[in-house]
């Protein structure tokens, strides 16, 4: 019986060993594949863009080796893809970062920054960037939330952050400002957080992505 293809897109920017690696470790039914081939990232069944990093550089990269196009090829096809942490930011519009970064504008919303004052409830001091663990409260369902309650906790790495809009958040998470940490769209997801480093809920979600269809 052939496996299925995944294919994890290699444009420089991002912890692709350890993605691959969690993959692997839920999905011993894909071949599980970091590249750069557009043709085979074409040929894939589910596509991953990864990131990590300044989003300047991310997006130079996306756009110089053609990744903008290969993304919205993916997305046309239909096929269910998934964006992590700065792979999901570069699916906004626009960010602050960097004095204002164009992006890939799937998603009609603004990248914002953490204030450097940022304080508690108790008006403490809290660090930036977030960094650690943090509860994602459920604001919709959806195929990648199976076998994963409400409020489970994931693990974060970022200063910058998605405002949540109604139309795309399908999980939300507060430090300081509530933000999105997780977005969707048709056969588009896309998580704050990475999955692959947040242990039994990370990986049930990079699970159910390899079994989702792309419908909602």
């Amino acid at each position: 019986m052939s496996k299925h293809l995944l294919t994890i897109i290699d444009y420089g920017m991002g912890n692709l060993h350890s993605v691959a690696k969690a993959f692997e470790h839920v999905a011993d039914n894909f071949q599980i594949e970091v590249t750069s081939d557009r043709a085979r990232i074409a040929e894939a069944d589910h596509v991953v863009l990864p990131g990590v990093g300044a989003i300047r550089d991310c997006m130079a990269e996306i756009r110089k080796q053609g990744v903008d196009t290969v993304v919205a090829e993916n997305l046309s096809a239909g096929k269910p893809f998934l964006g992590i942490c700065v792979g999901m930011q570069a699916l906004m519009k626009h960010s602050d970062e960097n004095n204002g970064v164009a992006c890939l504008g799937h998603f009609d919303g603004a990248v914002r920054q953490f204030p450097k004052d940022l304080t508690d409830a108790h008006q403490l001091p809290m660090k930036v960037p977030h960094m650690g663990w943090n509860n994602v409260e459920q604001t919709v369902e959806h195929p990648l939330w199976h076998g994963i309650v409400s409020d489970s906790r994931f693990y974060f790495v970022h200063s910058f952050y998605v405002e949540p809009h109604a139309d795309y958040t399908a999980g939300r998470c507060q430090y300081g400002p509530e933000f999105a940490a997780m977005i969707y769209r048709d056969n588009l997801f896309a998580t704050q957080f990475h999955p692959e480093k947040s242990h039994t809920s990370g990986l049930q979600l990079l699970k159910n992505f390899t079994r989702w269809n792309g419908a909602l």
